[in-house]
């Protein structure tokens, strides 16, 4: 099971929290499974079957360049953080 760390915006939709625990076996199954457990959740990580623009997926210590297709092991940390972008 992944433990997925909730950006602010997302935690009001999870009763307030910072963390939650779903099961998953790809990241795009992990945003469906939270979508199902917190309704909202998902609008505001997938748009047009990706990753929103501007979003970033860390699973465990890396940034997933796989997008949703990228495979969660066991345990596995998933953090959904703002791309930082510029020069």
């Amino acid at each position: 099971m992944a433990t997925v760390f909730l950006p602010y915006a997302l935690r009001k939709y999870a009763d307030g929290a910072e963390r939650v625990d779903v099961p998953a076996k790809t990241l795009g199954e992990l945003v469906d499974n939270l979508e199902a457990a917190y309704p909202g959740t998902g609008d505001h990580l997938v748009e047009d079957g990706r990753l929103k623009p501007g979003l970033a997926a860390i699973v465990g210590h890396m940034a997933t360049r796989r997008g949703l297709l990228q495979k969660l092991e066991p345990d596995t940390e998933v953090h959904f953080i703002t791309a930082i972008s510029g020069g």
